[in-house]
C-alpha cells in the first residue's frame, strides 16, 4: 500500500544550489512519519511516473525567478485543479538532453496523462549557480526555512509529521 504523501526532493547533488532539494528531502526523512514517502530524484522526467496515484506531493527544488534574494523560500501549487506554472522559473537547465525538460513540462505532461496528483505544492528555493560544486551559502543557510515550508503543507494536507517546526509557514504546526 503507498503512503498517501509524498516528498520528493529534486535536483542534481554536485550542482552547485541544485542540490537543494535532496539536502531538504533528507532532512525531511527525519521529521516525518510512516504516512510520508521520501524520494529525490534528479531528472524532471521521472516526476510523471513517480507521483502517479498519489493524493499529496510536495516537491523541492532549486529555481530562479529573478527578484528575490538567493535562499529565499516560495510555495507554489501545481496540482490537478491550479494555474500552469510560470515556465520562467521552473524552466528547463537548458543542458540539453532529459534536462532540457523542466517542472513546468513535466507538470503539463503529467496533467495531460492524467498522472497529477490533485494536490501538488512546490517549494521552491531561489537559487545562483547550477555550476560543478557546492550549494551557495545563501541557499545552504535556507533549507531549515525550506523544511519548515514542507512540513507546513503537509499539515495543511491533514498530513502529521513526528515533528519540526513550520517557522511561520501558513499551514500550524507539526504534530
Amino acid at each position: 500500500m503507498k503512503a498517501p504523501a509524498m516528498v520528493i526532493g529534486l535536483g542534481s547533488p554536485d550542482r552547485g544550489d541544485d542540490a537543494v532539494g535532496a539536502a531538504v528531502a533528507e532532512r525531511v526523512r527525519g521529521v516525518v512519519g510512516d504516512g510520508v514517502e521520501v524520494l529525490t530524484r534528479e531528472d524532471p522526467t521521472a516526476l510523471v511516473h513517480a507521483w502517479h496515484g498519489r493524493h499529496v506531493v510536495v516537491l523541492v527544488d532549486s529555481m530562479i525567478s529573478g527578484g528575490v534574494a538567493a535562499g529565499t523560500v516560495t510555495v507554489r501549487r501545481a496540482g490537478t485543479h491550479d494555474a500552469p506554472l510560470p515556465t520562467y522559473a521552473f524552466a528547463a537547465a537548458g543542458r540539453g538532453g532529459s534536462h532540457a525538460f523542466g517542472v513546468a513540462g513535466a507538470v503539463e505532461l503529467s496533467r495531460t496523462l492524467g498522472t497529477l496528483p490533485e494536490h501538488v505544492a512546490i517549494v521552491g528555493i531561489e537559487s545562483t549557480t547550477f555550476e560543478h560544486g557546492p550549494m551557495s551559502p545563501k541557499v545552504e543557510a535556507s533549507i531549515d526555512d525550506a523544511v519548515a515550508a514542507v512540513c507546513a503543507e503537509l499539515a495543511s494536507a491533514g498530513i502529521a509529521t513526528k515533528g519540526s517546526s513550520t517557522k511561520g509557514y501558513e499551514a500550524g504546526t507539526c504534530a
